[in-house]
C-alpha cells in the first residue's frame, strides 16, 4: 500500500507488520517510536561508529514521532517459501559470523552493562537481509532491533538455531539438522555449548508464555499472533526439541 502526503512524499508499507506498522519513505524506514527507542538508537549508532554494516543506521525521529532508519536494499526472507540459498550451509555459516561480529562490537560496552553482549533477541530469516554474493543469496544484515537488550552470547545463538533451522515437527532429517546445529555453533565459535539445546527450549517456552500473557491482557499485536496460530506452532516446536534433545546435544559434543 502507498500513501502520498501533499503529492510529494510516498510511504510504502513494508512486509510483515503483525507487531508494528513499518513503512518505507525514499531511502529510509519509519517505524513507531517506543520507550526503547533511546537504547536502540544508541546501539545502532555504536554499530555505525564501529564500521559494522550489518544493521540499519539510526537517523533520529521524524515530524510524526517515528524512528527514522536507513533502508537496506536486498531480499528479506519473511515469506515461508524461500530460495534454497537462504537455508544453505553457507548462509548459516555467514549468519553465525554476523552474530559473532555484532556481539563482539557490544562486548564490554555500557550498552551490555553487566552482561556479555547486547543480543538482538529476534534473529530469524524474516529479520535478515540477503543479497547476491558470489552468485548466490547470502545474509548481509539484520533488521528489527526492537527487542535488543543486554544478554548472553548463547541466547542469540540458540535463537538462530531455532529459527534458521526451523526446529519443529516439520523436520524429517534429524541427523542432518543436528549437524547443522553444530555448524552454527562452530561458525560462531561458541564456547560452553553444552547448554545450547536447553536455551533453545527456554526461548520457546518464554516465547509461548509471552504471547499468551500479552494476548490475554489485550495486547492487539499479540492477539493477532495468537490468532495466527503462533502459540500452537511454538508449543509443537518445543515438544519436538524436547523429544530430540539427546540427539541434538550429542551432535554438539
Amino acid at each position: 500500500m502507498e500513501i502520498v502526503h501533499d503529492g510529494t512524499v510516498t510511504e510504502s508499507s513494508l512486509p510483515g507488520g503483525l507487531v508494528n506498522h513499518v513503512v518505507r519513505v525514499g531511502s529510509t524506514v519509519r517505524r513507531p517510536a517506543s520507550a526503547r527507542t533511546g537504547f536502540i538508537g544508541h546501539l545502532l549508532k555504536t554499530f555505525e561508529a564501529s564500521g559494522w554494516t550489518g544493521a540499519p543506521r539510526y537517523r533520529g525521529i521524524d515530524e510524526s514521532g517515528r524512528e527514522v532508519l536507513t533502508y537496506l536494499e536486498g531480499h528479506v526472507a519473511w515469506e515461508p517459501r524461500q530460495p534454497s540459498a537462504v537455508y544453505s550451509d553457507e548462509s548459516l555459516v555467514r549468519v553465525a559470523q554476523l552474530v559473532r561480529e555484532f556481539h563482539d562490537v557490544t562486548a564490554g560496552t555500557e550498552l551490555a552493562g553487566s552482561h556479555e553482549v547486547v543480543c538482538h533477541n529476534d534473529l530469524s530469516p524474516k529479520n535478515t537481509v540477503y543479497r547476491p554474493v558470489g552468485g548466490a543469496l547470502r545474509p548481509v544484515a539484520f533488521v528489527d532491533w526492537d527487542l535488543a537488550a543486554p544478554g548472553e552470547r548463547i541466547h542469540d545463538v540458540a535463537h538462530v538455531c531455532w529459527q534458521f533451522l526451523g526446529l519443529g515437527p516439520g523436520i524429517a532429517d534429524t541427523s542432518g539438522t543436528a549437524r547443522r546445529l553444530r555448524l552454527i555453533a562452530d561458525s560462531y565459535g561458541l564456547v560452553g555449548r553444552g547448554d545450547l539445546v536447553s536455551v533453545i527450549l527456554w526461548w520457546q517456552d518464554r516465547c509461548r508464555r509471552g504471547i499468551e500473557a500479552a494476548a490475554d491482557s489485550g495486547n492487539p499485536a499479540m492477539v493477532r499472533l495468537r490468532d495466527a496460530g503462533a502459540v500452537t506452532e511454538v508449543r509443537e516446536a518445543y515438544r519436538w526439541v524436547a523429544d530430540h534433545q539427546v540427539d541434538l546435544e550429542r551432535a554438539l559434543r
